[in-house]
């Protein structure tokens, strides 16, 4: 399918790796011009030049932490206009929220709801004014099933989550979409970092975690970050202009619930 993005501009945050590496190879595939975001600059030059090789697109590169409000200017400064943005912050460790300090909270809010919305900012009138726009958060599962150990990623989430369906129809009408994926059980080094935590809780080793949130779903198998990259592809794409202001989960049928 052509998803009718070619000669788009796309920028994915937090794309050196994991769920933000895999949306970035399935907009390159799809003909799309990238700016690519990281905090590590190697890894994120290691990145695009993987990403020109097997694409041949053009991939630009801006090394920093966009949920800042010095990163998001610097941002803006060097790529005025964009007509996809992806937002992906890998979210804030697990752990007892007891133990959590008062920075932890305003920590999690910053990465994970006030920094998506202020890239939003920057982006969505120009998307408006030019009649075409994409914009996926990369959220989490824990936003319609909360998780104990995972308060301040529920809580940051949540609250991007309510912004976006608010903010999702003030620019429909311009076709600009706003959607949320809500993955869980995917293959990457924070799930791997998130089941540890929990698992110690649990008196269970990594693999022991992991099998015990598999025997929990159906598909019986972790998630393949390229699955979660195709999906946010298409919700980029020409044809999905109708779907806007959604939260769409995927999990492997994890969720129990309806809605």
């Amino acid at each position: 399918m052509d998803l009718g993005i070619a000669g788009r501009r796309a920028i994915v945050c937090g794309a050196s790796r994991g769920l933000g590496r895999a949306v970035a190879g399935a907009l390159a595939e799809a003909g799309a011009e990238l700016v690519i975001n990281a905090r590590g600059a190697d890894e994120l030059e290691t990145a695009a030049e993987d990403l020109r090789r097997r694409y041949g697109c053009a991939v630009h590169t801006l090394a920093g932490d966009l949920t800042t409000e010095a990163g998001c200017a610097k941002l803006k400064e060097a790529h005025p206009d964009a007509d996809i943005l992806i937002n992906n912050a890998g979210g804030p460790p697990a752990g007892d929220w007891r133990d959590l300090s008062r920075d932890d909270w305003n920590n999690a809010a910053n990465r994970n709801m006030i920094g998506p919305i202020f890239l939003m900012r920057a982006y969505l009138d120009g998307m408006a004014e030019r009649r075409f726009g994409r914009v996926v958060n990369i959220t989490s599962i824990v936003v319609k099933m909360p998780k104990e150990m995972l308060e301040l990623s529920v809580a940051a989430r949540l609250g991007l989550t309510g912004a976006v369906k608010s903010i999702a129809r003030t620019v429909a009408g311009s076709n600009v979409t706003i959607n949320n994926v809500l993955p869980e059980l995917f293959d990457t080094d924070r799930l791997r970092q998130n089941l540890t935590t929990i698992g110690k809780k649990h008196g269970r080793s990594l693999d022991d975690e992991i099998v015990a949130h598999l025997e929990k779903t159906p598909a019986g198998r972790l998630g393949r970050p390229e699955e979660l990259g195709a999906t946010c592809a298409f919700l980029c794409s020409q044809h999905a202009g109708f779907i806007t202001g959604q939260s769409i989960l995927m999990d492997g049928g994890f969720y129990p619930g309806l809605f």
